[in-house]
């Protein structure tokens, strides 16, 4: 995959991208939200090793680049049926609130449904990310569900989810609505 708009693309990871990754998942503060407060605790070598197992078909993990430079990382998966489950994370703190996540969340939406032909997305979240659920919920995810202290991170400590869903449908609905409302 590699999606271009202006000054943001998002494009398959691949072995070069291992050392970027392995300092973003390695960092507790970029992980906690994943339930890593500790980071993963993971390795180029091995990083390496997994992006070499990604494919089209199945799973692939993603760079999103501003101005040319790794700011964050997109990743989906395939669960069948004609549904992806997709995640994001902007590991640029200074990227944060600037509108990018938001785009690039919609760049990979239109290739999934428009040239990979998915008709449901899927994607959840720590509940106490409310910066990612409005994201979602403005780009026209559905909420689904809330799982309470539904899992342990780490270290032990109980967390919560909240769970999105879009379909195909749903998403060309507003898309049209937000494009007739802009003429």
């Amino acid at each position: 995959m590699h999606i271009e708009n202006v000054n943001l693309v998002i494009r398959n990871a691949v072995a070069d991208d291992a050392e970027t990754l392995c300092n973003w998942w390695n960092d507790g503060i970029v992980m906690a939200h994943a339930g890593f407060p500790a980071g993963l605790g993971t390795t180029p070598q091995k990083i390496v090793h997994d992006l070499a197992m990604d494919s089209d078909e199945d799973h692939r993990r993603l760079i999103i680049e501003h101005d040319m430079i790794p700011i964050g990382e997109m990743s989906y998966r395939n669960t069948g049926n004609r549904t992806v489950e997709i995640g994001i994370k902007i590991c640029d703190f200074d990227k944060h609130e600037k509108g990018i996540g938001t785009k690039a969340l919609k760049m990979l939406i239109s290739c999934l449904f428009d040239e990979m032909d998915y008709e449901k997305i899927v994607i959840d979240t720590n509940l106490t990310n409310t910066r990612a659920q409005h994201v979602y919920e403005k780009i026209g995810f559905r909420k689904i569900s809330i799982n309470c202290n539904s899992w342990k991170n780490q270290v032990g400590e109980m967390q919560s989810s909240v769970e999105y869903e879009l379909t195909r449908t749903e998403y060309l609905d507003n898309h049209n609505l937000t494009v007739h409302e802009e003429q």
